[in-house]
């Protein structure tokens, strides 16, 4: 699954279902979360949905992309990437994780980069790098700019996805109707994005579905903490990056600063922690 497959005929998209119960403020229906991880349309606004149909899956995972030579740990915690005085075309990117059950996974790690409005990227600080975590229903909105073009790349973001105590997937981001796709040899059609012209600038969506199995009939559970048998790693803790703990008889480092949360250990957060 991805964010270029088609919403089949009578079915209503799985967003739009999320979208409509999270802005009325209402819990997701048990029933709805066996909904398909269709694509979304990018409608002006949640329509009433149809008769929700059973989940048939069968999705693949979101594909892999190399890292590139920019990534680096250590990125804030923030969901805009953008102030008042960014230049460039504001985007918005958003969207959900799901697992291989189309079930949406919550607290899922999601790390952004990409160049600036002239293809450069901040190798010195962290202008256009955050991460941030899915919400309860799985879904993820970031706020940026249409990135520049980089020399010998077509317009694109990076990004890493991780659910709690699961491997990191890390893929690129990108947009339809780019010349420099049809050169560019790292881009994955299965990785475009729906884009749109919206208000001030451009809206776009995808939908990762991650290597997590899942049970389609049951709500995913909370993660399961990991028996600490003592140690300083501390739920609620805002950790740097470089900052040591101790967890199960076993010390870590950090890798990227962030705010610990039940389910994120140590040892089921390979992304933010590193044994030894």
């Amino acid at each position: 699954m991805d964010g270029t497959n088609e919403q089949l005929p009578g079915q209503p998209s799985r967003k739009t279902v999320l979208r409509a119960a999270v802005a009325a403020g209402a819990a997701v229906p048990l029933a709805l979360m066996g909904v398909p991880a269709l694509a979304r349309t990018l409608s002006g606004g949640p329509a009433a949905p149809e008769a929700t149909p059973s989940c048939d899956d069968g999705d693949d995972p979101t594909v892999p992309q190399t890292e590139g030579p920019y990534f680096k740990p250590n990125s804030p915690l923030r969901t805009s990437l953008v102030d008042a005085g960014t230049p460039g075309t504001r985007l918005s990117v958003s969207g959900y994780v799901f697992g291989l059950a189309c079930r949406p996974v919550a607290g899922a790690l999601l790390d952004f980069w990409q160049a600036d409005v002239n293809g450069a990227y901040d190798n010195s600080g962290f202008r256009f790098r955050g991460h941030q975590f899915t919400d309860a229903q799985g879904a993820f909105k970031l706020s940026t700019i249409v990135p520049g073009l980089y020399p010998g790349r077509t317009r694109h973001i990076h990004v890493k996805v991780q659910a709690p105590g699961r491997p990191v997937l890390t893929t690129q981001l990108y947009f339809p109707g780019e010349p420099r796709n049809n050169t560019d040899t790292i881009f994955d059609p299965r990785l475009l994005m729906t884009v749109r012209d919206g208000g001030s600038g451009r809206e776009a969506a995808f939908d990762f579905v991650l290597n997590v199995p899942q049970d389609p009939g049951t709500p995913s559970p909370t993660p399961t903490p990991t028996a600490p048998g003592g140690g300083t790693w501390a739920a609620g803790t805002a950790y740097a990056a470089g900052a040591r703990v101790t967890y199960g008889g076993v010390g870590y480092t950090c890798l990227q600063g962030h705010t610990a949360q039940t389910g994120w250990e140590p040892p089921n957060t390979p992304a933010l922690w590193r044994a030894g």
